[in-house]
């Protein structure tokens, strides 16, 4: 069984709580200009606070969300990359080519 396999295998809570935030804050985002539509509307029925006020929330809303789902995604980066079971660059055999081992068919 392979290091990726385990690690997709056993995702826990954690890592189905960075992506529900994720995808919450990507619903955000795209209702941004849902919103901005509906202010516009309520402004032209004469409602400007409640327009400025429906957009400038949605913007906030966004803004926390997509800065939420980043903070905890490299936090639970940071907590993967720590348990060690990602496989490292040195398990990896790496050699550089010399010059007569390079093959070009022209």
């Amino acid at each position: 069984m392979t290091v990726w396999y385990r690690a997709a295998r056993g995702m826990g809570w954690s890592s189905r709580a960075v992506i529900a935030v994720m995808a919450l804050a990507a619903v955000l985002v795209a209702f941004v200009p849902v919103a901005l539509f509906a202010g516009v509307i309520l402004m032209l029925l004469g409602h400007v606070v409640g327009g400025l006020a429906l957009f400038g929330a949605s913007i906030l809303a966004a803004g926390a969300a997509v800065v939420v789902a980043g903070m905890s995604g490299v936090r639970h980066l940071r907590k993967l990359l720590s348990r060690r079971n990602l496989p490292d660059y040195r398990d990896y055999r790496v050699v550089q080519l010399g010059r007569g081992e390079y093959h070009f068919d022209r």
